[in-house]
């Protein structure tokens, strides 16, 4: 399934990584970070506030610096690469992904929750229109059946989505669960394909490359993972683990290995791992983002995290119900 295609890789490293830093990211490190990537000539670097376009806020948390300055920097610093964006229609507006173009913005991904494709007609089409590589997100993907995600995903390319990935958006997909749902994708879709995935049940990296095996076009990955949760697909070993598998990608590995080594692990103010909390993330099914957001309301409250995660899980929260993280933490205190 792999024969004669190249696999184009997306590193979320200054998107996703936000969260792991609570969006504080110098424009200094990711420029120093961005280029590295384009060094390993990384084909599109995710540019954006952790929770897309426009997500600074009281709910999401504020960045260090504006969007604007991050993409203008990163975007300068970019010889190989493509400058890439994310939004979530609700947070981010058409406004924003006009803006975003005129930064240089090349990728514009639309993420959804995986039943509401819809909220996001107008911001794909109005994408297409622009003349952006047009991408449709499918979050939380493992919470609804495969024939019902494939639905959603033939509405996002009717509105004119190039891509649509499924968006393991709380790493707990299963192997054979990402080989469904990939398959099932290409059947089903005129469209590229692509998978984006946590790694909290330490599936990031093997998730991938059965997704790549199924007929994926498109997978991201973060440098030393660097992303929500226990992080993302680690993007340096995965590259490897391809090299391995004679899979093309046409990037470099040393560079790779050099960023996480030099620039992203020591800047990690919370280690980017399968630790307990963000193993339970992927057991119950939980939005990676919530993982600091849940440590700092359990001991603020005095309870156990794992405890606020897994009802939340039963909940079934989704990402945007982060104010329910300290509700579940309240109401398990209570004697």
């Amino acid at each position: 399934m792999t024969a004669g295609r190249k696999i184009i890789v997306n590193d979320a490293t200054l998107r996703d990584g936000m969260h792991a830093l609570a969006h504080q990211y110098t424009v200094e490190q990711m420029v120093a970070i961005a280029q590295k990537l384009d060094e390993a000539k990384v084909d599109i670097i995710e540019v954006s506030h952790g929770d897309g376009l426009n997500g600074n806020s009281f709910n999401y948390g504020f960045s260090a610096h504006t969007e604007e300055e991050y993409l203008r920097a990163v975007g300068a610093a970019l010889s190989h690469s493509k400058l890439g964006a994310l939004l979530l229609p609700g947070i981010g507006t058409t406004a924003d992904i006009a803006r975003a173009k005129e930064l240089g913005v090349h990728t514009i991904r639309i993420a959804t929750h995986c039943t509401e494709a819809d909220v996001a007609k107008q911001h794909i089409e109005f994408a297409r229109e622009a003349g952006l590589d047009t991408v449709g997100f499918l979050m939380m993907s493992h919470m609804i059946s495969t024939a019902d995600l494939v639905a959603q995903a033939k509405l996002m390319e009717s509105y004119g989505a190039e891509t649509v990935y499924v968006v393991d958006s709380a790493g707990a997909l299963l192997m054979d669960d990402t080989r469904e749902r990939i398959d099932a994708f290409k059947q089903a879709l005129g469209c590229a394909v692509g998978f984006h995935n946590h790694n909290n049940l330490g599936l990031g990296v093997a998730n991938t490359v059965i997704a790549i095996q199924a007929g994926a076009d498109r997978v991201d990955g973060s440098v030393a993972g660097m992303g929500a949760g226990a992080g993302n697909c680690a993007l340096e070993v995965l590259i490897a683990v391809l090299d391995r598998m004679g899979i093309e990608t046409g990037i470099g590995l040393y560079p790779l290995i050099d960023c996480a080594d030099q620039l992203v692990r020591p800047m990690q103010k919370r280690p980017v791992q399968t630790d307990g909390n963000a193993l339970m993330l992927g057991y119950a099914g939980v939005y990676s983002s919530f993982l600091l957001h849940t440590e700092r309301a359990a001991q603020r409250y005095g309870v156990d995290p794992r405890d606020i995660l897994v009802e939340l899980g039963q909940r079934r929260m989704v990402g945007g119900q982060e104010d329910m993280i300290v509700d579940v933490a309240l109401s398990l205190s209570k004697p």
